[in-house]
């Protein structure tokens, strides 16, 4: 609690940081495209950098890998302070530090999944990183709210003071805790050199697709990721086309994600989750995209878009932390940072390009089909409308109906729906357990593989094969 209370009001800084951004881009530039290359710089690093950055975690204790990731984050913002009190930032300055804060939160995602199995007990895990998840929607719903008060009374020096006490109380909560079995870097060759960082980092991707149940969960994961994408890049111009233009409708359906996402960790928080994890977080890709992608695209007004898009909101913490408890679960501890980030490299890899190709496809193709009631639109017509909107409404209809079928598809694959029994739980490590022993524990070349339906000495592998 103390980590994910330090974690919260960072994050809560850091989306009232971004928002003095979006303004004072805004206001000196007065271009849409502007604050699009400020998203992308602050996306990109982030992505790019994870599996590298996860490479590193793994060389370090994980106390350390907290500590660079929000201690890098707090000397950004203090070189954005010293700079803003000396003659005042100017727009390359905000885009050069938005680059750096996305590095510094590369390492944040695999330095905190490799952190929580050190914080609770297994069976908690579910719940924590559920909570984790919270924080960020606390930061949606909280930070642009804080942000339009403090640009508007005290300026953007105040905010920059207020980011930089939000890490420094991050920082101070990862001193105080006590992480059990943090004994230092787990990948150490025992002898000879150690592999260079790109090489560690390229281990953590071999991994995941060693194992087919991890692997066939995560391009699952990573399909819907992208499917999903697509269609919520369309959400706030068709609430806005829909609604003949109203900020208000716009401002409720954000705040219904911001509230459902706080209301998802918190329900996730009371209940451990499914006693199934895989299946149930199939299920729970499938009920988001039935509610925040299908019931969405079909809503005809305000009350129906944000109750669906609630509800979808809700089930992402579920999902989110499901799927990193079967990470933390199923990875040995030495490998946590690498996987984790491997996981964040494929599963946010697709958000820019889905991104960038969302908008003209609506501008260009769904909207003048729509308006015209021609191709897919005979079909679609009906159900989405012709007006302004119905293209992007559409979008979001297909968008779910691949989701959907994603993840029926994946609960028909054994690999998946059975992953607790054919990858057992790696053994609880200690502080004198001595990593790489085994193929299985340590090493996703070693010889066995327990999980592998093309490994010989695998009980049950001939059924698995010709089921």
């Amino acid at each position: 609690m103390l980590v994910w209370s330090g974690q919260a009001v960072s994050l809560v800084g850091n989306s009232v940081l971004r928002f003095a951004f979006v303004y004072e881009t805004w206001s000196a530039t007065g271009r849409a495209t502007a604050l699009t290359t400020l998203s992308l710089c602050a996306l990109l690093p982030q992505v790019l950098l994870s599996p590298l950055a996860g490479a590193l975690v793994d060389r370090l204790d994980r106390r350390t890998a907290l500590q660079f990731a929000d201690g890098g984050g707090l000397l950004v913002v203090a070189l954005l302070g010293v700079l803003h009190l000396t003659g005042g930032l100017h727009t390359w300055e905000v885009y050069a530090a938005v680059v750096l804060l996305g590095c510094a939160a590369a390492f944040q995602f695999p330095a905190l999944g490799a952190a929580v199995p050190l914080l609770v007990d297994k069976a908690q895990l579910q719940r924590a990183n559920s909570l984790l998840a919270s924080a960020k929607s606390t930061a949606d719903v909280g930070g642009p709210a804080l942000g339009g008060l403090l640009v508007a009374f005290s300026g953007l020096g105040v905010i920059i003071v207020a980011d930089l006490v939000s890490f420094a109380l991050a920082l101070a909560a990862i001193r105080v805790v006590r992480l059990r079995g943090d004994t230092g870097s787990g990948t150490k060759p025992a002898s000879g050199p150690r592999k260079k960082l790109v090489a560690e980092a390229a281990e953590g991707m071999r991994f995941l697709f060693r194992y087919p149940s991890l692997r066939d969960l995560m391009l699952a994961f990573c399909v819907v990721n992208l499917v999903m994408v697509f269609g919520f890049a369309a959400v706030q111009p068709m609430v806005l086309a829909r609604s003949g233009g109203e900020t208000a409708a716009l401002a409720s359906v954000n705040t219904a994600i911001g509230v459902g996402g706080v209301a998802g960790g918190l329900l996730m928080a009371a209940w451990s989750g499914p006693r199934n994890r895989a299946r149930g977080m199939l299920l729970g890709i499938i009920g988001m995209c039935l509610s925040a992608q299908v019931a969405m695209a079909l809503a005809g007004g305000v009350v129906g878009w944000c109750a669906a898009i609630l509800v979808g909101a809700a089930l992402m913490p579920m999902i989110n932390g499901v799927m990193q408890a079967i990470v933390q679960t199923k990875v040995p501890r030495e490998w946590h940072g690498r996987v984790f980030g491997a996981v964040m490299f494929l599963s946010q890899i697709s958000v820019p390009l889905a991104t960038a190709v969302s908008g003209p496809l609506a501008d260009h193709v769904f909207e003048p089909r729509a308006a015209e009631g021609t191709g897919i639109f005979v079909v679609l017509g009906p159900l989405v409308g012709d007006g302004p909107g119905s293209g992007m409404a559409a979008m979001l209809l297909l968008a779910g109906l691949c989701g959907i079928a994603v993840g029926v598809l994946s609960m028909t694959r054994r690999t998946v729906r059975e992953i607790d029994t054919l990858l057992p739980d790696v053994a609880d490590e200690t502080p004198d357990d001595s990593p790489g022993d085994s193929g299985r524990s340590g090493d996703p070349e070693g010889p066995e593989n327990p999980d592998d339906p093309d490994t010989p000495d695998n009980p049950g592998n001939k059924e698995l094969v010709e089921g």
